[in-house]
C-alpha cells in the first residue's frame, strides 16, 4: 500500500513537471506578453494571474515571470501583488481537474495512448511541437498517477482511525494543518499534495473537514518553498515571496477560524454526496475570500511589504536572481538591462576622459561585470532559435562591455585625448555622451545607432590615416644638428647687419608642458577609435536583444 502511494505521488509529480515545462516552452514568450498587457489594474492583474496559473498548472511559473517584470519596471509591485493573488486562486484549478475528471472518469483506455503519442512528439518533433508533445505526455501521466493514488488510498482507509481527529478540536485542526504543510514541503508541489488529499477523501480514508484542514496546510506550505527560494535573492524576489507568504497566511487564518462554515458552504455548492468536489470547492472558496478581503486594500498591502523589505544591494545587479535565471526570456532581459546600465556608466566616464576632466566613478559598475557574466553562464537558452539568437547577442554585448571597461580603466591623466587631439576629443566626448544617454530607452538607442556606427567608421579612418602620416614624418630624413646650428648663426648675423643688434631674448618659461611623443600619440588615437567602436557594438547587440533581430555585421576592432 505504502509503495503504491509513493509510486502514485511520483508519477503525478513527473506528469506535473512535464506538463508545466512543456506548456512554458510551447507558449514561448506568451506568458510574458499576457502579463505585460493585462495587468493594468488590480482586477486585471488578479484575472491574469489566475488564468496563467490555471493554464500552465504552476503558480511557480507565474511567480517567476512576475518577479522578472517587477525587476524590469514593466509591472509595478502593486500589480505584481495582484498577480500573486490570482496565482493562488488559479492553482486551485488542479483540485477541480482531479475531482471532476481524475476521480470520476475511467481514463485507463486513453491515458496510455496519450502518453505514447506525446512522448513520440517530444522526442521526434523539433521546437514547440516537441514541447507540446511533452505537455501531452505529462497530462496523461497526471491521470495515471491519480489512478495509482486511488488504488493506494483504498487500503489506507482501513488503517487510519478517523476518531483520532474527531470532534473538530482546535488541536486536531492545527495538527492537520501542520501535516498539510509538511506534505507540500516534502512533495515540493501543492498540486500533488492536494491530489493526494482528494484521493484520500474520495476513498473515505478521511472526512471532508479533516481534508479541508489538510488543504489549508497545503496551501500554506507553498510559502515555505517560496521563502527558501527568496533567500539571497533580489529585493523584487523577496518582496514577491513575502506577499505570497502574507496572503496565504491571512487566508489560512480566516479559513481555519471559520472552517465549519466554509465546509458547509462547499457542500451546499457541490452537494453532500461528493466529498472530493466539495474539497475542490472549499480550496477555491477560501482563496477567493482571501482575494476579496485583500484586493480592496491592495495598495496598503503592497506598501507594507515594500517597507518590510527595503531596497538593498548593488543597483546594477538588482534584477539578477537565481530564480529568474531559470526562465531564459526573463533572464536574458534582466541581463540586458544590467549590461545597459553598466555600459552607460562606462560611456559617461570615457566621455569625461576624452574631455580631460576627472571621470565619473565607475568602481561599482566595473565590479558588477563579473557577477553579470556568472549570471549569464547559468542561463540555459534552450532549443528555441529566437532565444538562442538573443543569448548569443548577450554574450557579444558582455564581451564588448568587458573591453570598454578595460579601456576606461587604462586611460588616466595626463595622457588624455584632450591634451593631444583637442578637436577630435571634443567630438568623441559628444558622441559618447549621446550614446550613453540613449542606453536607458530601447527606442532611443535604436535611433542613435546609425550615427554611432558612422562615428566609429570615421574615427577608425581618421586614426589610420593620421597614424600613417605620423609614422612617415618620424621616418623622414632630418638635417644634422651641426648644420642646423650653422644655419641659425648665419640667420642671426644677417639680421644684425640688417636691423642692428637684437634685443634681449625673452626668458624661457619652465612651465611649458612637454609635447607627447610619437608613441603617446599613436596610443591615444588607438584608444579613441576603440572606445567608440566598442560602445557602438555594445549598443548594437543590446538593441538586437530588445528587438529580437540579429545585430548587423561589423568590421574588426581597430588594432
Amino acid at each position: 500500500m505504502l509503495l503504491t502511494l509513493i509510486g502514485g505521488i511520483g508519477i503525478f509529480l513527473v506528469g506535473m513537471a512535464l506538463l508545466t515545462e512543456g506548456l512554458k516552452t510551447a507558449a514561448g514568450s506568451a506568458l510574458r506578453e499576457v502579463l505585460r498587457r493585462f495587468t493594468g489594474n488590480r482586477f486585471a492583474a488578479v484575472a491574469s494571474g489566475a488564468a496563467i496559473t490555471a493554464l500552465v498548472q504552476s503558480s511557480s511559473a507565474t511567480t517567476l515571470a512576475t518577479i522578472g517584470f517587477v525587476s524590469a519596471g514593466l509591472l509595478s509591485f502593486q500589480g505584481a501583488v495582484g498577480v500573486i493573488f490570482g496565482a493562488n486562486l488559479g492553482t486551485t484549478s488542479t483540485g477541480w481537474l482531479v475531482s471532476t475528471i481524475g476521480l470520476k472518469v475511467s481514463v485507463s483506455e486513453w491515458t496510455l495512448p496519450l502518453i505514447g503519442a506525446g512522448a513520440l512528439f517530444w522526442l521526434l518533433a523539433p521546437g514547440r511541437r516537441g514541447a507540446a508533445g511533452q505537455a501531452l505526455a505529462g497530462f496523461g501521466l497526471i491521470f495515471v498517477g491519480i489512478g495509482t493514488l486511488q488504488e493506494g488510498m483504498g487500503g489506507l482507509a482501513e488503517r487510519i482511525d478517523p476518531g483520532s481527529f474527531a470532534g473538530g478540536g482546535i488541536g486536531a485542526r492545527f495538527l492537520l494543518v501542520g501535516i498539510g504543510v509538511v506534505m507540500t514541503v516534502v512533495m515540493q508541489s501543492s498540486s500533488a499534495a492536494i491530489a493526494t488529499t482528494l484521493a484520500a477523501v474520495d476513498s473515505g480514508a478521511i472526512s471532508l473537514e479533516e481534508a479541508a484542514a489538510l488543504a489549508i496546510g497545503q496551501n500554506l506550505g507553498t510559502t515555505v518553498t517560496a521563502g527558501i527560494a527568496a533567500i539571497g535573492a533580489t529585493t523584487a524576489a523577496k518582496r514577491t515571496a513575502l506577499a505570497h507568504v502574507l496572503f496565504n497566511a491571512v487566508t489560512a487564518v480566516v479559513a481555519l477560524a471559520a472552517l465549519p462554515a466554509f465546509v458547509e458552504a462547499a457542500e451546499d455548492t457541490t452537494g453532500e454526496g461528493d466529498p472530493a468536489m466539495a474539497l475542490a470547492a472549499f480550496h477555491t472558496l477560501f482563496n477567493l475570500v482571501g482575494v476579496v478581503l485583500l484586493l480592496p486594500v491592495l495598495g496598503t498591502f503592497a506598501g507594507v511589504v515594500a517597507r518590510l523589505v527595503p531596497e538593498r544591494g548593488p543597483r546594477y545587479l538588482a534584477d539578477l536572481d537565481d530564480a529568474v535565471a531559470t526562465v531564459p526570456d526573463l533572464a536574458i532581459d534582466a541581463a540586458r538591462r544590467a549590461a545597459a546600465a553598466i555600459g552607460q556608466a562606462m560611456l559617461y566616464a570615457a566621455a569625461d576622459l576624452a574631455r580631460g576632466v576627472p571621470p565619473r566613478a565607475t568602481a561599482e559598475a566595473a565590479a558588477a561585470i563579473e557577477p553579470l557574466t556568472r549570471f549569464i553562464e547559468r542561463v540555459d537558452p534552450g532549443s528555441d532559435p529566437a532565444t538562442r539568437q538573443q543569448y548569443a547577442s548577450l554574450l557579444h554585448a558582455v564581451d564588448h562591455l568587458h573591453r570598454l571597461a578595460g579601456l576606461v580603466a587604462e586611460r588616466r591623466p595626463p595622457l588624455v585625448p584632450a591634451a593631444v587631439f583637442p578637436r577630435r576629443s571634443a567630438m568623441l566626448a559628444a558622441q559618447l555622451e549621446s550614446l550613453a544617454a540613449a542606453f536607458g530607452d530601447a527606442g532611443q538607442l535604436r535611433a542613435v545607432l546609425p550615427e554611432t556606427a558612422e562615428a566609429a567608421r570615421r574615427f577608425a579612418h581618421w586614426r589610420e590615416s593620421r597614424r600613417r602620416r605620423l609614422i612617415n614624418e618620424a621616418a623622414a630624413p632630418r638635417a644634422a644638428p651641426g648644420v642646423v646650428e650653422t644655419v641659425a648663426q648665419d640667420v642671426r648675423a644677417w639680421r644684425r647687419r640688417l636691423f642692428g643688434a637684437p634685443g634681449p631674448r625673452p626668458p624661457e618659461t619652465a612651465a611649458t608642458p612637454p609635447q607627447p611623443g610619437l608613441v603617446e600619440r599613436l596610443d591615444t588615437m588607438l584608444w579613441m577609435a576603440r572606445v567608440v567602436y566598442h560602445g557602438w557594438r555594445l549598443a548594437a547587440h543590446l538593441d538586437a536583444i530588445a528587438s529580437g533581430e540579429r545585430a548587423a555585421a561589423a568590421p574588426p576592432e581597430p588594432d
